[in-house]
């Protein structure tokens, strides 16, 4: 894969109508040939309408008509993919696509079947939640326990995959436990992974942030789940 490397960037989205216009452009800005898939996730606050409006010959539009999860919102969208290299992108604006050459370089030049974009190996970030940062160094740990790996991030938005690797594993999480079930089936797969340095602007709750206590459960189960069971 070289020059003439098509990115698939899925975004699920869900009740994000303050930001899904500001991504679009975003990820419309970066010089690579790309399709977008957005995944309307059943929002409820007017994002489906403004997504309707959203015009531009490489965008896919896809609608659940049920609220479903992250991860049943990445189903459908890999269902779509035909670009040879996929990127999950979130719709909130707390990570940057101008990072997208850095992350897909280990897959272009061959090292990679996966890139982890990792907030937390040096990269500029807005200071939040010590709780957040803990919780996320548990499940990081325990998952690496399992899979015997050392990512230091697996609960990242950023992950970039070959599109015939992440096409060909089947996806049963719903909602977050999206993060250590695919990190769970690569490791299982003997995919190579490499892990980047990201910039994040992350969220507080006023601001939309979504992720919660029962979501950080969810991951622990999931964790144990497709490790030790599946």
């Amino acid at each position: 894969m070289q020059n003439n490397t098509k990115l698939s960037i899925v975004i699920p989205v869900y009740n994000e109508k303050n930001t899904i216009d500001e991504i679009i452009r975003r990820v419309q800005s970066v010089e690579f040939e790309k399709e977008i898939i957005i995944v309307d996730d059943c929002s409820n606050d007017g994002t489906r309408d403004r997504i309707n409006k959203i015009s531009g010959n490489n965008i896919k539009k896809l609608f659940h008509e049920k609220n479903k999860g992250k991860g049943a919102a990445l189903r459908t969208g890999f269902q779509h993919v035909s670009g040879d290299i996929v990127i999950i992108q979130d719709a909130d604006l707390e990570y940057n696509p101008k990072e997208y050459s850095n992350l897909i370089e280990p897959i272009l030049d061959g090292r990679a079947d996966a890139v982890y974009g990792s907030r937390f190996l040096g990269g500029p970030h807005r200071v939040l939640f010590f709780w957040h940062y803990v919780g996320n160094k548990i499940l990081t740990t325990l998952s690496n326990m399992l899979t015997n790996l050392t990512l230091t991030d697996m609960e990242t938005c950023y992950k970039v995959f070959k599109a015939d690797i992440i096409k060909n594993i089947n996806i049963r999480s719903n909602r977050f436990g999206f993060e250590p079930e695919i990190t769970a089936k690569l490791a299982k797969r003997k995919c190579v992974i490499y892990e980047l340095p990201v910039s994040y602007s992350g969220r507080d709750y006023t601001e939309g942030k979504k992720i919660g206590w029962k979501d950080g459960v969810v991951a622990l189960y999931s964790i144990l789940r497709y490790n030790l069971f599946n």
